[in-house]
């Protein structure tokens, strides 16, 4: 199979195990900037599965080249990128590429907000969430959510950015007030003390668990994304935890997904569903070969569409 792994970097160890899983598995694997893909509209003289690529011209001005028409693609759409690469996303989709996130389930999983919505409408477990239009509501909602401290998250955020713990009325209310500044957006949720920083990452691909881990914030911190400095063990999730999220990446529309979790004195809450999990922290945690069993995925897939 033609393989194509849209990246920006590709020096990212996740895109570097794709492709080398890929190629391992007898394919051809080609990292593609997801921001080089040229998106044209209305246009019918291109082969099904082909595209094209900008390069460098003129100032203002940019060259195409053709790409080699491709089997399937795994998206590693970043945060920054994310309006134009689900337009590229599309793109594929509608040549008929295979890949292993739609456009529309990577825009329900980067959304927070609809995220939740998601999950809660599949009456699936999460803290308490409420959302802040006005000012004179921030009061009924830290109160609808179980009081201070509450976590206050921005609704587009990864890597445990735009995620702040707030220990008085007065530091949400700034926090919101500087999220309307920036015109962005931003939830209120529960404070899960219990969890004591510590969250659970589990990778599903093909509604099988291939990969979990425990991942621990460090002292001072509640956010134990390995980004933020965390560390992180490899755990075997019971079979309720697995359905749990295999559930949560189902309500996405998502075959690949990395699903994060904690332990609450009510059980586990699902916090939120990534579209495209990072590798390094989990495949070095745990051994696993999740670069391997997402490039399984996508012979399985191919083999399904044939049929």
């Amino acid at each position: 199979m033609r393989i194509g792994i849209l990246s920006r970097n590709p020096a990212l160890y996740s895109t570097q195990r794709l492709a080398a899983a890929a190629r391992a598995r007898g394919h051809q694997a080609t990292v593609i900037d997801t921001t080089a893909v040229a998106v044209h509209i209305g246009r019918d003289d291109q082969p099904p599965g082909a595209a094209e690529l900008l390069v460098g011209g003129l100032p203002g001005l940019a060259a195409t080249v053709q790409l080699p028409a491709l089997d399937a693609i795994i998206p590693r759409i970043g945060a920054s990128v994310t309006f134009y690469g689900l337009a590229v996303v599309r793109r594929f989709e509608a040549a008929g590429v295979l890949t292993t996130a739609s456009a529309d389930a990577i825009a329900r999983s980067r959304d927070k907000l609809h995220s939740l919505q998601l999950m809660a409408q599949a009456r699936l477990p999460i803290p308490r969430t409420a959302v802040v239009a006005r000012p004179e509501d921030l009061y009924a909602a830290v109160q609808a959510v179980g009081g201070l401290p509450a976590v206050v998250k921005l609704i587009h955020g990864t890597q445990g950015r735009g995620v702040f713990l707030a220990h008085h009325l007065a530091t949400v209310a700034a926090m919101l007030q500087r999220v309307e500044e920036l015109n962005r957006q931003a939830i209120v949720q529960e404070f899960i003390a219990e969890a004591s920083g510590r969250d659970q990452r589990l990778i599903i691909v093909d509604n099988h668990c291939v990969a979990a881990m425990e991942r621990r914030a460090p002292d001072g911190e509640f956010r134990a994304n390995l980004h933020r400095g965390g560390t992180a063990i490899a755990i075997t999730p019971d079979a309720a935890t697995v359905a749990l999220a295999t559930a949560a990446a189902r309500a996405h529309g998502l075959a690949v997904a990395g699903v994060d979790l904690l332990v609450s004195a009510r059980g586990p809450l699902l916090l939120e569903v990534n579209s495209s999990p990072g590798l390094e922290g989990i495949e070095r945690a745990t051994g696993a070969d999740v670069a391997g069993a997402i490039v399984a995925y996508v012979e399985k897939a191919a083999r399904r569409s044939r049929r």
